[in-house]
């Protein structure tokens, strides 16, 4: 996968352009596989996002109220972790996401 380059860095005031975007990533992950919130942290980090708990669970929480996730709760060792599974309205709605995006992409990138 091709890295993007960084005109700059992510500033705060810029997240809620992002946040789509975050909300998506997730979706994209949780239909692959149960993760959890700290997981979710590293990955988005990892692209450039640079999210708190007190950011990120409540988006979690949302996506769960609306369907999109589902959780459950694990032990890992002493305390519990609540683990993120997509629905399946949560991958019907990442794969009609998957071609607005693409679409959206298409456009941005044809002055390239």
């Amino acid at each position: 996968m091709q890295k993007t380059k960084k005109t700059r860095s992510q500033n705060p005031r810029d997240q809620d352009l992002y946040a789509g975007l975050i909300r998506l990533h997730i979706l994209h992950h949780a239909s692959k596989r149960p993760v959890f919130g700290l997981w979710f942290i590293e990955e988005l980090g990892r692209h450039g996002y640079r999210l708190s708990p007190g950011t990120l669970y409540p988006l979690l929480h949302g996506l769960e109220r609306k369907g999109y996730l589902r959780s459950t709760s694990e032990r890992s060792g002493k305390s519990l972790r609540r683990l993120y599974q997509a629905t399946r309205l949560g991958r019907e709605v990442l794969l009609a996401a998957r071609l607005k995006v693409s679409e959206l992409f298409g456009e941005l990138l044809e002055d390239e």
